[in-house]
């Protein structure tokens, strides 16, 4: 489902169709990317208090849904006629996207810490990776037939792009109904108003040492999703693409990640999630300079930047996401994912900044820097194996 609008190739070419500003759509991929971190900590602070957390993945879930039918209808009856209201209607239909996806998460990684033990979420986040990677994959195909074999025109590619999305997330909604959730530890100490739990954070990143360098290495190493959607901008700006080549870099980045996969889950099991947190790093501060000398030999050559993109994207999910399970406690698991996705302000600001740098210094300056602050982010990212909790 995800697939139909990939934030590294489809979603980057719908809006370089409906705009040509390179500040406005870092501006959309800010929101994308940033409107959950701002809600997280409320989230988690509400949701600690329920012993079931499955109803507020499921609404994610369904309110997701409902913003790819609402740029399914915009981008369908007013792509073409009125743009301008398109990316308009976008600012509040990615809004909803993305707040909806807040709230899912912290759900979701809440009941994966429930069921899987420190010893099992390496195991289980490698074989979710590997049979979304594949399904993925065959959503890529969806997107090659639309773009590709059917040659649709716009709006009508997009369009039923994000219409199967809609219908794919409600679809994938059905199988969670089938979880046994197990309950959460009762919250013995007193309810405390939001902005309480707010103040209390400084005090946990203060105390947990290691929780606050996860948080440090993560915000320096989201440099490298700042340009995730700028290479596709790149190779159109670069190459003049058709929209043919959408369906093939996706297809191409999707092998990245299901081939990967085998190789992450393996280091993971071995090393640890530390070092695929590294490794994923390392690479993440390559790409920029890579790109940079593949594009010189044309479209061919460079869509290996989307096979590492997958590589990268793979490896992020295997390795962070479990890790930071590992550290934190089960009582305050909701409030430990919270704070993450809070102190990820980076993330709400890169996207944006991206737009900028491009626009006033060019794709070479901005690539280079991004490589540098990321190889800081490999100098830092020696994380210990977090204890089990």
């Amino acid at each position: 489902t995800m697939a139909m609008l990939d934030f590294s190739t489809v979603f980057p070419a719908l809006i370089n169709e409906l705009v040509d500003s390179k500040i406005i759509f870092g501006f959309l991929y800010s929101i994308m990317l940033g409107v959950p971190l701002f809600f997280n900590v409320i989230f988690s602070h509400y949701m600690r208090f329920y012993k079931y957390r499955k109803a507020f993945l499921l609404w994610g879930i369904y309110i997701r849904s409902i913003s790819f039918l609402g740029m399914a209808i915009f981008t369908y009856y007013f792509g073409k006629q009125n743009p301008d209201l398109t990316i308009i209607s976008f600012v509040f239909w990615i809004f909803i996207f993305s707040i909806s996806g807040g709230f899912a998460g912290i759900a979701y990684s809440d009941i994966i810490g429930k069921l899987f033990s420190k010893g099992q979420r390496q195991e289980v986040f490698a074989y979710k990776q590997l049979f979304g990677s594949i399904s993925a994959f065959l959503g890529g195909l969806i997107i090659v037939r639309i773009f590709s074999v059917l040659n649709l025109s716009f709006p009508d590619n997009y369009f039923w792009a994000l219409i199967i999305g809609f219908l794919g997330l409600l679809t994938a909604s059905l199988s969670f109904w089938f979880i046994k959730e197990p309950p959460s530890p009762e919250i013995t100490k007193k309810e405390q108003g939001i902005f309480s739990i707010i103040k209390e954070v400084p005090a946990i990143l203060k105390v947990d040492k290691l929780f606050s360098r996860f948080i440090l290495v993560e915000n320096l190493s989201s440099f490298s999703l700042m340009l995730l959607p700028f290479y596709m901008v790149y190779a159109i700006d670069t190459y003049n693409l058709d929209k043919s080549f959408i369906g093939t870099f996706l297809l191409i980045q999707l092998a990245g990640m299901v081939l990967s996969n085998f190789l992450w889950g393996f280091i993971g099991k071995r090393m640890g999630s530390a070092m695929v947190v590294k490794l994923c790093i390392l690479i993440g501060s390559l790409l920029p300079l890579f790109a940079l000398l593949v594009s010189i030999f044309g479209p061919i050559y460079y869509s290996l930047v989307f096979f590492i993109v997958g590589v990268i994207k793979s490896g992020r999910r295997i390795g962070f996401d479990p890790y930071l399970l590992d550290i934190a406690p089960e009582e305050d698991r909701t409030i430990y994912l919270g704070i993450r996705g809070t102190m990820s302000f980076l993330t709400v600001i890169l996207p944006l900044l991206g737009g900028i740098l491009i626009n006033v210094t060019g794709y070479i300056i901005t690539f280079i820097i991004v490589s540098i602050v990321m190889m800081v982010a490999y100098y830092l990212s020696e994380l210990p194996q977090g204890n089990s909790h």
